[in-house]
């Protein structure tokens, strides 16, 4: 079966009691399964989907927000404590390295033990840390394309686009680009992060440790929810699915506020993303 599973639906890293956990995609396809995103409970929420830590084919970091890699390390170190023997292809932006570096670095005591008292391999070795950079490249029989959004202040962040038997598109964190509607041209899926400008003021007001440049951040870095139909609507996608949802946490603020932003501009099959919900693509 062809399909992505929504592992981690909620936009920025804070979670609290019945909210939703940060973001991660599940992409199967043509025999690959591949993870986009690492963010906090995605080791579980890969369990909870049925796929054994061991059959990852390929580890995908969109940018370097703590919800999008925060959990890659102890994601790994786990696979690896289940029985991972062989290299994983992790691509991600070019701090990426450091990050795994001092993952190591901390849970040195731990890995070294490991390896000499119960013969693991080298878990260092695991880890094929590579680039991510716009352009094409193979991850097995799949093609996997990446436009950089805009996700100011980070420039190396990242749309992906992945075509096999199936196509599908995933916008990143990004504020609505028009360059994004060829690139999700005709795709079979579109998951698109997605904002309720109305809900912010609340939402930053329920941070509290922050000032306003956590507002200005959030109204110049991701999309409104109204703006994710037009996306969709113009590049003639099949599906369209809203992920990465902020505020996602407001009791003020339901799936029929997400409905009606999008209905503005899409009428076509919708998807309000909930914490591992499968869309099947064939």
């Amino acid at each position: 079966m062809n399909s992505v599973t929504l592992l981690g639906t909620k936009g920025g890293p804070a979670i609290r009691p019945g909210t939703p956990m940060p973001t991660s995609t599940l992409l199967r396809m043509d025999g690959m399964t591949v993870l986009v995103d690492a963010g906090l409970g995605v080791t579980r929420a890969l369990c909870v989907a049925g796929v054994a830590l061991t059959d990852l084919d390929a580890i995908i970091i969109t940018h370097l927000h703590s919800d999008h890699y925060l959990e890659l390390g102890p994601l790994l170190h786990t696979a690896w404590t289940a029985g991972l023997k062989r290299p994983v292809p992790v691509i991600g932006p070019t701090g990426l390295p450091a990050y795994w570096q001092g993952f190591l670095t901390s849970m040195e005591y731990d890995i070294a033990l490991r390896i000499r008292d119960e013969g693991r391999p080298d878990l260092a070795a695991l880890a094929q840390i590579e680039t991510l950079t716009a352009g094409t490249r193979a991850i097995g029989p799949l093609t996997m394309d990446a436009m950089r959004n805009s996700h100011p202040p980070i420039d190396e962040s990242f749309a992906l686009r992945f075509t096999g038997t199936r196509r599908v598109v995933l916008s990143g964190d990004t504020a609505p680009i028009p360059e994004m509607v060829d690139f999700a041209r005709d795709a079979d899926l579109l998951v698109h992060e997605a904002m309720l400008s109305v809900g912010i003021d609340a939402l930053c007001a329920r941070v509290g440790n922050g000032d306003d440049r956590l507002k200005q951040h959030l109204l110049r870095s991701h999309t409104p929810a109204h703006q994710t139909g037009q996306i969709a609507r113009d590049a003639g996608v099949k599906q369209l699915a809203l992920n990465h949802l902020v505020p996602v946490d407001d009791p003020n603020f339901t799936e029929q506020n997400w409905q009606a932003e999008a209905a503005r501009h899409w009428s076509g099959p919708l998807h309000i993303g909930t914490d591992g919900l499968t869309l099947t693509l064939d």
